[in-house]
């Protein structure tokens, strides 16, 4: 068996800052930190990038690759209930991976110019997915609500999502990084998210809401 191709130097290196970022928070690690756990020297570091805020650009540069990816409507039809709770699960698991961007979000964008720019390209974006999701529901006769309710809908459905993590994190910061509270907390903040249209849902698309909604709620409730 051929052993496998060591992972290049810049790859672990964007790994590593990421999960320390996650861990500790971007702020709090800097790249002699970085270079330590890596057992690298810091020049070493410096040839890959010229700074932690080059680490965090590359970081963000991939998170903004994996997320446009899941900001996609199916191929050849509409969406449908289930696949808006199959999106956001998608994208909070996204969003977890790359936690230390939300978490960090306000101080990391006023240090960064070029993360501010891009971030709310991805705001944007995030709320034509979620308004176009409404609009489609809404032609099929699924969905009852003017222009202005859907603008609304989709701007609050956008902040739940964005700063869900900092609400939890606030909310229990010592079992924040648990993988059961993980995947509880992912769950809760999809739910919050969704649930935000269901008094506005009609015909089959409002009982395949209902049947998720107490599918979700009978399994919080064993694990609690």
């Amino acid at each position: 068996m051929q052993n496998k191709t060591p992972r290049r130097t810049r790859d672990r290196i964007l790994d590593l800052s990421l999960k320390l970022f996650n861990d500790f928070g971007e702020p709090n690690i800097t790249t002699t930190i970085i270079a330590d756990e890596m057992s690298i020297s810091p020049g070493n570091l410096y040839y890959h990038f010229r700074n932690k805020e080059d680490i965090v650009n590359s970081l963000f540069l991939q998170f903004e690759e994996e997320i446009n990816k899941k900001l996609a409507f199916p191929q050849g039809r509409k969406a449908n209930i289930q696949d808006i709770w199959t999106y956001l699960h998608l994208t909070f698991e996204l969003i977890w991976r790359y936690r230390f961007f939300y978490r960090d979000l306000n101080d990391l964008l006023t240090r960064n110019r070029k993360l501010e720019l891009t971030f709310k390209q991805i705001l944007n974006h995030k709320i034509k997915v979620a308004t176009e999701l409404c609009l489609g529901l809404r032609a099929d006769g699924e969905f009852e609500a003017d222009d202005i309710t859907v603008d609304a809908l989709a701007t609050n459905m956008v902040v739940v999502a964005t700063y869900w993590l900092s609400y939890e994190y606030v909310r229990n910061p010592r079992k924040y990084t648990e993988l059961q509270t993980m995947s509880e907390s992912l769950a809760r903040g999809c739910y919050q998210v969704i649930v935000q249209i269901s008094p506005y849902l009609r015909g089959q698309t409002k009982e395949v809401f209902e049947k998720l909604s107490q599918d979700y709620l009978l399994k919080i409730k064993r694990q609690s």
